[in-house]
């Protein structure tokens, strides 16, 4: 693959460990860190001077935590790509997953694209499990499925809908807003089983929670700005997520008809469940 085509992006606050165990991933499975870019959120423990020894394409400190929003745009931006990977920091990759994720992306001709995951805890053997997904599920879609864990974005979709919403009381909706705008758009995206992610799991929304003395069960954004940005009422909201509920369950029931598997799966007590 063209090593100018693409870009990858994330934002960190805090927890070092997850971001190192990121980064050696990424480095295992080839990715040149001349093509990283990394904003940091005004980390204090430790993640700045670990980022600093890193030759990074771009290393960007914020004075103050700015939201997802803010620097998934600033990241983007820092290192034009004709493909921008946006993802968390909380994840570890596997062989191929870059190249993977964007060659079924121009052969289906889609301009967002997802890769498969793996949820929860690592108590498992990553490399043996995408050995055997992706062999069998190489050729899996769920067109029109996406998700922010990680999401590889064409030059072009900057152009027809934007970048992400800068506001950073948005925590955790940055997202949905942005999906939002890619519906109206009709921009096609899906995601594969030809890549695969381990995420750990929102590890920066917890400790966000956990400092602001939120359950986890709490929503962490102002949900009226949130809500009044995707422009939905109630009755829209109930509806788009019966459907995104029934069409997720559809994904799931015809790939397991079909691989034994499915390209969701949550870890947790030494079992895998299917999503």
């Amino acid at each position: 693959m063209n090593t100018p085509a693409y870009a990858v992006t994330f934002a960190c606050y805090n927890q070092i460990e997850y971001t190192r165990q990121c980064v050696d991933s990424l480095i295992k499975h080839g990715l040149d860190l001349s093509r990283l870019v990394v904003v940091d959120n005004g980390s204090t423990d430790g993640t700045r001077e670990y980022l600093s020894t890193l030759p990074l394409g771009r290393l960007i400190f914020n004075k103050a935590n700015l939201g997802c929003g803010v620097a998934w745009n600033q990241g983007a931006l820092a290192l034009q790509a004709e493909w921008t990977i946006v993802m968390n920091n909380d994840v570890l990759a596997s062989p191929l997953w870059l190249e993977n994720l964007i060659n079924v992306a121009e052969q289906n001709q889609l301009k967002i694209i997802s890769p498969a995951l793996v949820e929860g805890e690592l108590d498992y053997d990553f490399d043996d499990f995408v050995n055997q997904a992706s062999a069998k599920m190489q050729m899996a879609l769920r067109l029109g499925g996406r998700h922010a864990v990680c999401m590889a974005i064409h030059e072009s979709v900057w152009q027809d809908i934007g970048y992400f919403q800068p506001i950073p009381k948005l925590r955790g909706y940055e997202d949905a807003v942005f999906f939002r705008e890619v519906e109206k758009a009709s921009i096609p995206c899906a995601i594969t089983g030809a890549s695969w992610l381990h995420h750990y799991g929102s590890v920066t929304q917890k400790i966000m929670k956990q400092e602001r003395g939120l359950s986890q069960n709490d929503d962490l954004p102002d949900r009226r700005l949130s809500l009044r940005l995707l422009r939905q009422n109630w009755l829209e909201r109930k509806l788009k997520k019966m459907l995104r509920i029934r069409q997720i369950r559809k994904w799931r029931d015809d790939e397991l008809a079909r691989y034994a598997m499915s390209m969701h799966v949550s870890r947790h007590n030494n079992h895998f469940r299917w999503q």
